[in-house]
């Protein structure tokens, strides 16, 4: 076998079967992956409908941040 040892073999087999065995395994990874990233760059769109509008913070305002508004 060269310079691979029979626990080199097992290890590359072992993961061969897991990325690749039973049910597409690693399709629906990837699947699941380009579900993220679409979720992803769905919510950094900004259409204005469902957000805040652009430069309103939805977090709370502090005090000083509040007498600011008041001026």
């Amino acid at each position: 076998m060269g310079a691979m040892s029979i626990w080199h073999w097992a290890f590359v087999i072992l993961v061969v079967a897991v990325l690749f065995g039973g049910r597409g395994k690693l399709s629906s990874l990837m699947g699941d992956a380009a579900k993220g990233i679409r979720a992803f760059r769905d919510g950094l769109k900004d259409d204005g409908k469902d957000g805040p509008a652009e430069g309103v913070s939805s977090l709370p305002r502090t005090e000083a941040e509040k007498d600011e508004v008041k001026r």
